[in-house]
């Protein structure tokens, strides 16, 4: 049992920093979303895997803070297709380490004063549902509202853009 403790905290100790180094201890802040309150108008724009070509659409945002919390609303409207309308609150954890379960591993802040903010997670994509890593890519502004998704499945090497929001405040 000692032998298992020992291996252990050997493990531990030589992992740790390499997980620190890729990912760091990067943080966002709650004032980063609550520049995104109000309405946004702008575009989706996806790949489809059946065909492999993109497909652009239009795209309104309506994004709201739940009172003082670290959660927010983002209401999803697609004029040419409001079957697919839908909710979703958006939470950030008390850490600020992570976007729903999208852990953040930069965050950075331009000379413009845009903010990018990369997030991770792991899961299932494309039409047989095949795992993946996903990267997002947050762009903020008081004017300007971005979102790219990225994929990088299992076995692969290259990250493929899956989808991009790209929305300018009303």
């Amino acid at each position: 049992m000692k032998a298992f403790q020992l291996l252990f905290i050997a493990l531990t100790a030589f992992a740790a920093p390499a997980w620190t180094a890729e990912h760091g201890n990067a943080k966002i802040c709650v004032k980063d979303f609550a520049l995104l309150v109000g309405s946004w108008q702008g575009t989706l724009t996806y790949l489809d895997y059946t065909s492999g070509k993109p497909y652009t659409m239009p795209a309104n945002l309506e994004i709201g803070r739940i009172g003082k919390s670290n959660a927010f609303t983002f209401a999803n409207a697609y004029p040419n297709e409001p079957q697919a309308n839908a909710t979703d609150t958006v939470t950030i954890a008390k850490n600020r380490q992570f976007i729903d379960d999208e852990m953040v591993v930069r965050r950075q802040k331009a000379q413009s004063g845009a903010i990018e903010i990369v997030t991770q997670k792991n899961g299932k994509d494309g039409n047989e549902q095949r795992n993946a890593q996903f990267r997002y890519i947050y762009k903020i502004s008081r004017n300007e509202f971005s979102r790219v998704k990225e994929v990088k499945f299992e076995g692969e090497n290259n990250w493929i853009k899956r989808n991009e929001y790209a929305f300018k405040k009303r």
